[in-house]
């Protein structure tokens, strides 16, 4: 009986077994992610000490949200033009270099902020080109029975990352440095490489190409047809940008929990351990039809742990409140990604899933300024709680504007509105 309950809920690991290509995608994504996320912890915690400013390490988001926004708007054409496998050759190619130079920087001892910022910049500008062409690829990979567990295990993979990456980035910074933080970063870029390499090649399946700015008015007339997938990505937005005080975490660890690297590490591993259970026990959803209301109670629970995590007076606890948020956001993002790529004809995965990127990292970026913002004007404390609780406001607000998230049923005959000249979505439909 345990174990068929087990199996009831585990996540289906059907796609590593059948399809080597994605197998090794998924394996050296999960090195290559582990560095990159060092990085995200060494970055903000050298602005920090380099600083000591709340606001300074806000900025990040910035540096981070607008290369971010701008590229992601012609990455999806990109991506649904040319051979997706080539074009994650080149990002990895440029994404190792400037984490090379982010070594370069820290080795020198005092590296200029304005650097630091200009390496975020370009860092964020060629995520936003790899992201829409590796997530365009996986479905192509795997059958459409095994796509919901291939999705599922890449939100493990990057939960699993995010405990391991921060956990390894505090040790190794606080025992060793900076300098050797992000050479771990370039070292584990070779792992992705070598898999992108060995992927088949993944051309554009259309005989005929628009005009660039003709193919983004498609991919976002198409989302604009799509009220599940539009309301999906407001009730994101809420919890990301009011909700997401990942910018505080060096102010805390060092000023309310008295601690230094080893607890900046923690408080970023601790969403990721969360979102990784999360993830390994979505094997439910596959028979699950109503993945909107996953989204709604999956963000309500979410704010709810902010708030906890906002009133947390130690480290620990502060960890057990991030990781309950982490779980309820890695079931809302499978639920989100599963209703995109579903709904999404192959031609116009690329800009959709560029639209998602826009929106799943573009939203934490902002909330890093917003956070930092309420910390420097009021309090720490204050920038927390009062940030869970607009998430929850603004969650409402968007339950209320797009109610197709809440209706939302797989498998249903009607609700894919096609834009004229688009393939039709073979997809699951609104159950009003």
């Amino acid at each position: 009986m345990l174990t068929r309950a087990v199996r009831a809920v585990a996540v289906d690991i059907g796609a590593l077994r059948e399809s080597p290509a994605f197998r090794r995608l998924w394996t050296g994504q999960l090195i290559s992610t582990i560095g990159r996320q060092i990085t995200t912890v060494a970055v903000p915690y050298q602005v920090f000490l380099l600083t000591r400013s709340p606001l300074a390490v806000g900025a990040i988001g910035i540096a981070q949200a607008v290369p971010l926004i701008v590229v992601s708007i012609g990455a999806g054409p990109i991506s649904d033009r040319f051979d997706r496998r080539r074009i994650l050759i080149a990002t990895q190619i440029a994404l190792a270099a400037c984490s090379a130079l982010l070594a370069v920087g820290a080795l020198s001892g005092h590296p200029a902020i304005a650097i630091i910022y200009l390496l975020v910049v370009l860092i964020s500008a060629l995520s936003a080109l790899d992201y829409p062409a590796r997530a365009a690829i996986i479905p192509n990979l795997v059958s459409r029975e095994r796509l919901p567990g291939a999705l599922s295990l890449n939100f493990a993979l990057y939960q699993a990352t995010f405990v391991a990456g921060p956990a390894i980035g505090g040790l190794v910074i606080a025992r060793v440095g900076l300098s050797l933080a992000y050479l771990i970063d370039v070292a584990t870029f070779a792992a992705a490489l070598f898999a992108v390499i060995r992927l088949p090649a993944q051309p554009s399946t259309q005989e005929h190409h628009d005009p660039p700015l003709l193919a983004i008015k498609r991919g976002l007339q198409f989302a604009r047809h799509q009220p599940v997938i539009l309301g999906g990505f407001a009730m994101d937005l809420c919890a990301m940008i009011f909700g997401m005080p990942r910018a505080l975490f060096p102010v805390l660890a060092i000023n309310t929990f008295h601690s230094g690297a080893q607890a900046v590490g923690l408080l970023y591993a601790a969403p990721g351990a969360g979102g990784l259970l999360g993830a390994l026990l979505t094997g439910w959803l596959q028979r699950f039809q109503r993945l909107g209301k996953v989204i709604v109670f999956a963000i309500i629970i979410w704010g709810v742990a902010i708030i906890a995590f906002g009133f947390a007076t130690s480290l620990w606890l502060a960890v057990v409140f991030l990781a309950v948020a982490g779980a309820a956001d890695s079931l809302s993002a499978v639920c989100r990604t599963t209703i995109m790529q579903t709904i999404a004809p192959d031609e116009l995965r690329g800009r959709l899933s560029a639209l998602y990127l826009m929106v799943v990292n573009g939203g934490p970026y902002l909330g890093d300024l917003e956070a930092g913002a309420v910390a420097s004007a009021w309090s720490v404390q204050i920038s927390i709680v009062s940030g869970g609780a607009l998430c929850l406001v603004g969650l409402a607000v968007a339950a209320i504007a797009f109610p197709a998230v809440w209706l939302y049923r797989s498998r249903a005959p009607e609700g894919v509105v096609p834009v004229a000249g688009d393939v039709a979505a073979q997809a699951p439909e609104i159950a009003m």
